[in-house]
């Protein structure tokens, strides 16, 4: 196991240099990849709250979510581990666990009761052999539209609620010419995300378990199937020619700065709309596409604990894990990071417009779909990576697409 994950991490590890840690202190160098306005602002309610409880923060953040794990992977294979490394809710520590190299915090996870208070699907998660082995931090919902509420006013444009209406309002946008319609970030795993929106939205929650959930290769044959890769190949009329290379959060800058209509990205845009102190229903709107009941594409982010033999990093690594999902933090984080709590027992009033709805999207289980991460391992979420962004950047047809995929489903299968 350890020849192969530092058969893809060696080179990235080369990039984080290791942080000594004095064993008597409660110190924790904390691996990450926030480095946005946004999402800077968020990770800093963790280290003020830590530093409250008495502890050092030691902020190692790397540009990158790719990046960031396979640093911290790969430093803790090496035996030189980060105190804390963040990654996706989802597959991303399996092998860590069945390497006996993450410690569980199962005894938190039950003095704080998170079993009843968390979804179903995020506990699932968290938990290998009956134990929780990571802290999920937040829920993210990876398939909401912002738009800027002045452009689409300018245009005489309602908010869109369907895809339909959505290609709608693009048209219009297109028409007038003086904004780019659809603000993108032309990188693979934004253009995989663009299309499991639109998956989801045109065609449907059972299509996308379907499809990511259950390797149906037939499915992805489908004519059904082949409606939503038309659907989404569209999109790229209404692109930039800057957007390939461009970074999520710059493409978000131009819909807040009113040079966009439009972008499809998960929540953690609403971090940057914080951050430029725009405010919810009043600057910007949000919804998330349906034409068919559709549904709230479920992520996060977790943090996870080497195991350690040292008791001062011990009990760093337990206090992180009770203060990261302590209620008041909960809210303060999910108020600069744009997510919404990942605990259903806390005071939301805070939250702004865009939250209020996320969080009635989640309390709705018929509404509730896993992300990407959680429904499949690594090695598929990149092969299916790598078939959409040959799709979006070549002349690919969709039918070419749809047997494309269906034969990287079954080769997973």
């Amino acid at each position: 196991m350890k020849r192969a994950l530092f058969a893809s991490v060696a080179i990235a590890a080369m990039a984080l240099a290791p942080v000594p840690v004095r064993a008597e202190e409660m110190k924790a160098e904390v691996i990450h990849w926030w480095t946005s306005g946004g999402e800077a602002a968020a990770v800093k309610v963790f280290a003020d709250q830590f530093t409250k409880a008495g502890g050092t923060w030691i902020d190692s953040a790397v540009a990158g979510a790719a990046n960031a794990r396979n640093a911290a992977i790969s430093r803790t294979v090496s035996g030189n581990p980060p105190t804390a490394m963040q990654l996706n809710t989802g597959k991303q520590f399996d092998e860590l666990v069945e390497g006996d190299l993450l410690a569980d915090v199962d005894t938190v996870a039950t003095e704080g009761n998170w079993k009843s208070v968390m979804p179903q699907a995020f506990i699932a998660a968290a938990t290998r052999k009956g134990k929780m082995y990571a802290v999920p931090v937040n829920i993210h919902g990876q398939n909401w539209l912002w738009y800027n509420k002045a452009v689409l006013t300018s245009i005489g444009a309602a908010e869109p609620k369907t895809w339909d209406d959505a290609f709608a309002v693009l048209d219009k946008l297109k028409v007038d010419g003086k904004v780019i319609p659809l603000a993108f970030s032309g990188q693979k795993n934004w253009e995989q995300n663009l299309f499991s929106a639109v998956l989801i939205g045109v065609g449907g929650g059972p299509m996308w378990v379907g499809i990511m959930g259950k390797r149906d290769a037939a499915l992805a044959r489908s004519a059904e199937f082949k409606a939503v890769a038309v659907a989404y190949k569209k999109l790229k009329n209404y692109v930039d020619a800057g957007a390939p290379g461009r970074n999520w959060n710059d493409a978000t800058s131009l819909v807040i700065q009113g040079k966009a209509g439009m972008q499809i990205m998960g929540d953690w845009a609403k971090g940057e709309f914080v951050a430029a102190g725009k405010v919810a229903d009043k600057d910007y709107g949000c919804t998330v596409l349906s034409n068919h009941g559709g549904g709230y594409m479920m992520g996060g982010d977790v943090f996870v604990f080497p195991k350690s033999k040292d008791a001062a990093t011990t009990k760093a690594q337990m206090t992180l894990a009770k203060l990261m999902l302590a209620p008041e933090t909960q809210i303060q984080f999910a108020l600069k990071k744009g997510s919404i709590p990942v605990r259903s027992d806390v005071d939301s009033s805070a939250l702004d417009a865009c939250a209020q709805k996320g969080m009635r999207y989640v309390a709705d289980k018929a509404q509730q779909l896993p992300s990407v991460d959680m429904l499949a391992a690594p090695a598929l979420v990149g092969a299916v990576q790598d078939a959409i962004s040959q799709y979006w950047n070549t002349d690919m047809s969709a039918d070419e697409f749809s047997a494309k995929v269906a034969a990287v489903l079954k080769a997973q299968d």
